[in-house]
C-alpha cells in the first residue's frame, strides 16, 4: 500500500472516531521529529556544498553519525546538536507543536564554508 493511500485510510478512520494506541501515537511523533532533523541537515549541508566527510570534520564527528542523522537512524543528543549547528555555520530552530514539527537552520550571515 503506497504512503498517501495509508494516510488517506489513517485519516478516515481517524475521522471515524477509531484512535491509535499511545504508544504508536508518539513512536510517530518521534519518527516525525528524527525524519525532520534529518532532512534539516541534509539541505543545510548541501547548501554549503559539503560533503558528509566535511560536515563529519568540522563537527568533530564521523562521517558514520553523520550518516544516521541524515537518515533518521538516531536522535542526537543536545550537545551533539550544538556542534552540527555550529559546523553548519547556522543556528539550529526547532518548533514543536503537537503534530506540527518543524526543524531548520538559518545560517549566520558571514556564512562561510
Amino acid at each position: 500500500m503506497s504512503h498517501s493511500r495509508w494516510k488517506t485510510l489513517r485519516e478516515r478512520k481517524l475521522a471515524e472516531g477509531l484512535t491509535e494506541p499511545e504508544d504508536v501515537a508518539e513512536a510517530r511523533r518521534e519518527i516525525r521529529l528524527s525524519m525532520a532533523l534529518a532532512q534539516a541537515v541534509y539541505d543545510r549541508r548541501t547548501e554549503l556544498g559539503l560533503t558528509r566527510t566535511e560536515l563529519a570534520d568540522r563537527a568533530g564527528l564521523t562521517q558514520a553519525k553523520i550518516s544516521r542523522i541524515e537518515g533518521s537512524d538516531t536522535v542526537p543528543t543536545l550537545p551533539l546538536l550544538a556542534k552540527l549547528a555550529k559546523a553548519l555555520n547556522a543556528t539550529l530552530n526547532i518548533a514543536l507543536d503537537n503534530d506540527d514539527t518543524r526543524v531548520s537552520f538559518t545560517g549566520h550571515h558571514t556564512d562561510a564554508a
